[in-house]
Order: structure tokens, then sequence, then C-alpha cells
């Protein structure tokens, strides 16, 4: 349904690379180029500038790209609402998730979302909380399950599990299995997810609220992903929150401990999160309606 020129124009945008562009649309690059020329000859204006090896947005590509994002959206949209009066579900369903969810839960929700849903195409992409619900505001995803609060007041948040981050430490750690005082994590060396996750804000407000400010916390490195931080704290380089259903593996094969903090409370929310306005409609509300009937029926 929607224009082609506009979608090989929004793909090229979105990764500033031909070659990439022409990978995910099945294209050979000459025919994206081809495309990319059609559309500028439309418009009388060029979108790109490709000089000197580096392919950016023109401010004509600038002031087109919104427009783009739009079109698209709405193209879903009228399709997702035609398919839907008719008593079925098909087209597209671009999700994306946080990388505790995208990782450890999603899967499970997309196998048992298809079960019911066999006809939807889902893809899928993963981040920190900032990072997807960006996408979701420039309608590259439809719909995001993050882990941290969402900060934005144009789109709408939604709670649909409960989560517990627990303090993790090597097997044969002082801490393992015990129960410590909270000042005692301000001489430790702290593993933490970087700026932007949702999980270290929940961990960062959680420990101000026992008076341990960030200034003073003893934070050697940031890493961008969980698996990373339990590789870290595997390999000796300090101690790090991460969710419960991350630690499965590691518990089992006797890696890795979990310590507690006299009161400490990491509990938080996984929210979906979508665009402020109606309730989403099509495979967006199918795909809402799913998660908050059936999440807490997939086993912990």
């Amino acid at each position: 349904m929607e224009n082609f020129r506009i979608k090989v124009f929004r793909t090229v945008a979105r990764h500033l690379n031909f070659t990439r562009a022409a990978e995910e649309l099945l294209l050979t690059q000459p025919a994206i180029t081809q495309q990319i020329k059609a559309l500028e000859e439309e418009f009388g204006v060029p979108l790109f500038d490709r000089n000197g090896g580096r392919v950016v947005l023109t401010s004509a590509g600038e002031a087109l790209l919104p427009f783009a994002d739009q079109m698209s959206s709405i193209s879903t949209a009228a399709f997702e609402a035609v398919t839907s009066a008719a008593g079925r579900n098909d087209g597209n369903l671009a999700l994306g998730a946080s990388q505790t969810i995208g990782q450890y839960l999603l899967p499970r929700f997309v196998a048992l979302f298809l079960r019911e849903y066999p006809r939807v195409n889902v893809t899928a992409i993963s981040g920190n909380t900032d990072e997807m619900l960006e996408a979701v505001v420039e309608h590259r995803i439809q719909i995001a399950l993050i882990e941290g609060p969402g900060m934005r007041k144009d789109l709408r948040t939604e709670p649909f599990m409960e989560d517990e981050m627990v303090l993790v430490v090597p097997a044969d750690h002082p801490w393992a299995g015990r129960r410590i005082e909270a000042a005692e994590l301000e001489s430790a060396p702290l593993l933490m997810r970087e700026v932007g996750s949702g999980s270290r804000r929940v961990v960062e407000n959680a420990l101000a609220k026992l008076g341990l400010k960030k200034k003073n916390l003893r934070v050697v490195m940031d890493l961008d992903s969980t698996e990373g931080l339990l590789s870290a704290v595997e390999a000796g380089l300090g101690f790090t929150f991460v969710s419960r259903w991350a630690m499965r593996n590691q518990m089992a094969l006797h890696t890795l401990s979990i310590a507690q903090v006299k009161g400490l409370k990491l509990q938080r929310k996984f929210s979906l999160a979508y665009p402020a306005g109606p309730e989403p409609r099509g495979n967006t509300g199918a795909f809402r309606r799913f998660i908050l009937g059936y999440a807490k029926q997939v086993p912990s």
C-alpha cells in the first residue's frame, strides 16, 4: 500500500547507507540509487548529500523524513483496520524490547502470540529503554516492551508484569548467600548498565532511597548488555544488579550467587509503550491485549 520510493527513502535515511538499505529491502544498490534519484527528481531537490564517502540527509531530506514515517504508520494502520474489520489479523507487527525482556521473555511471548495470530509477520529490535521509546516515536516500531519507567509524555506506558532485580556476586564471594548492610556497597566495585538504560535508573533510584548517592558509588565499568554484566562479574571485576530472569543459567551452573541488601527493594514493572492517543487497534491492539492477558501465565 505504501509508496515504494518513500519506503526506500525512509530505509536509506535510517541507515544512512545505500548498501545496508539494499540488503534490508532485498534490492541491488543500483536499484536503490535509481529509486532515490527518481524521488529527488520528483521533488526537484536533493534529499541526500553523498559527498566524501558519507551519506547525510539534506535539509529537504530532513523535512521529508517525519512525513515518510507518518505515511508508513498510516499505511500499516489502514491495512490493520481493514483486515480486522474482515475478521482476520495479518500483515506486519514491528516490536521493540529493552534487553532483558528481548533476550529472556520476548521469544516466548511472540511464540504464544503467533499460535493465536499465525498470519501476522512479526519483526523485533532491542536496545535500552530510551532507544526503544525513541523507536516508537519515530514509527520504526509499533509497540515497545520496556524495563524502566517511561520518561516521555508523548507515549503511553502500561505495566504488564512484575520483575525483581537482585544483587549478583561471584559464587565464591564473601557476600554470596549473605544479607549485607547497604553501606558495604560504597566501597565495592559496581558494574552498571549504560546511561539511558531503564535498569540503571531503577538501581540508582533504589540506592538513593537508602542514602547511597551516585557520586559515592564506585562504578568501575558501564556495559551495554545484561550478559556483559554477568560475564564481568564471573571474571571478578565487581558486582552488579540484574533481573532474576537473567540469572537462571548461572545459578544452575553455580558460577554466580545472589546476595541481599538490608532495606533494598528492587521491584519494578515491565511495561508496554505505544503512542499516546486512542487505544491501539489491529495487530498492535491484538498484541497489547495478548500481553495483558497472558504475560502472567508465562512460567517464571
